[in-house]
C-alpha cells in the first residue's frame, strides 16, 4: 500500500469525521423549527378554532331565520284560514295550531338573540387572536429564517464535503477501500490510525507485534491492528475522535478477517 493511498483514505477519513457531524447536525433542525414556529402555532391553532366555532353559529342563526321566515308563512296562512272558519270546532283546531307555531316563533327570535350575542363575542375574540396571531408571526419569522439560513449552509457544505470525499476515494486503493466500508457502514468512525512510535496501535493502545510494526513501518502492505482492527499507518498523523479500550473493540471486529489480517 503506497503513501499516496494511505493519505488519501486518511482524507475520506476526515471527510466521514466531518459529514457525521454535520448531519447529525442537520437532524436538529426540524425541533428547532417546530420550536421557533410554536407560539405562532398555538395561537394560530386557538384562533382556527374559533373561528370555526363562529362558522357554525353563523350557520345557525341563518338555520333559524330561515325556519321563522317558513313559520311566519304559515302563521299568514293560518291567520287567513281562521277569518274563513264555519264552526267552533274549525275554529279551535286553527287556533291551537296557531298558538304553536307562534311559540316555536318566540323561541327562534330568543334562540337567534342568544346566538347573535355569541357571534358578537366570537368576532371579537377573532379579532384580537389575528391581531396577536400576526404579531407572534412577525416575531418568529426572523427567528425561522435563521434557522433556515443555517440548515441551507450545512446543506451547501455537506455537498461540498461529499464530492471532495468522491474525489478523495478515486486514490484509495481496491483493498484499502473494501475495508473501509466495510467499517464505515458498520457506524465505526475510526478505520485509519497511526502506529504510535513505542509500537502501540494508535487508536486502542495496544501493542502491536514487532515483526507486525516493521511491515507496518515498511508501508508495503495493508496491516490492521490484531485488537481493535483499524488500518495501521506509521508514517501519517490521523486525526482520532477518541481513543478507546481493547477490550470494547476486539468483540466487535472477530469476524472481520480474523483480526489481524494483513493484504498487499
Amino acid at each position: 500500500m503506497t503513501n499516496s493511498s494511505m493519505a488519501a483514505l486518511q482524507e475520506v477519513q476526515r471527510l466521514d469525521h466531518r459529514i457525521r457531524e454535520l448531519e447529525a447536525a442537520f437532524q436538529s433542525f426540524e425541533p428547532r423549527l417546530a420550536e421557533a414556529e410554536a407560539p405562532a402555532l398555538e395561537l394560530e391553532s386557538e384562533l382556527g378554532g374559533v373561528q370555526q366555532r363562529l362558522a357554525q353559529m353563523q350557520a345557525d342563526l341563518r338555520r333559524l331565520e330561515r325556519s321563522g321566515q317558513e313559520k311566519d308563512v304559515r302563521i299568514q296562512k293560518l291567520e287567513e284560514r281562521l277569518t274563513r272558519v264555519q264552526n267552533l270546532r274549525e275554529e279551535a283546531a286553527v287556533q291551537t295550531e296557531l298558538s304553536l307555531i307562534r311559540r316555536a316563533r318566540g323561541a327562534d327570535d330568543q334562540e337567534s338573540l342568544q346566538l347573535m350575542d355569541q357571534i358578537q363575542r366570537a368576532e371579537l375574540v377573532v379579532e384580537e387572536l389575528e391581531r396577536r396571531s400576526a404579531e407572534a408571526r412577525a416575531e418568529v419569522e426572523p427567528n425561522q429564517q435563521a434557522v433556515l439560513d443555517e440548515r441551507q449552509g450545512i446543506e451547501e457544505e455537506l455537498a461540498e464535503l461529499r464530492a471532495r470525499r468522491d474525489l478523495a476515494l478515486e486514490g484509495v486503493g481496491r483493498v484499502e477501500r473494501r475495508v473501509y466500508d466495510s467499517f464505515h457502514a458498520s457506524g465505526r468512525p475510526v478505520v485509519v490510525a497511526r502506529l504510535m512510535d513505542d509500537g502501540a496501535c494508535g487508536h486502542c493502545y495496544s501493542m502491536v507485534p514487532l515483526q507486525i510494526q516493521q511491515e507496518i513501518r515498511s508501508g508495503t502492505s495493508l496491516i490492521r491492528c490484531e485488537a481493535c482492527g483499524v488500518i495501521l499507518s506509521a508514517d501519517l498523523e490521523v486525526e482520532e475522535p477518541h481513543p478507546v479500550e481493547p477490550a470494547s473493540v476486539a468483540s466487535a471486529d472477530g469476524e472481520e478477517d480474523s483480526g489481524g489480517a494483513t493484504a498487499t
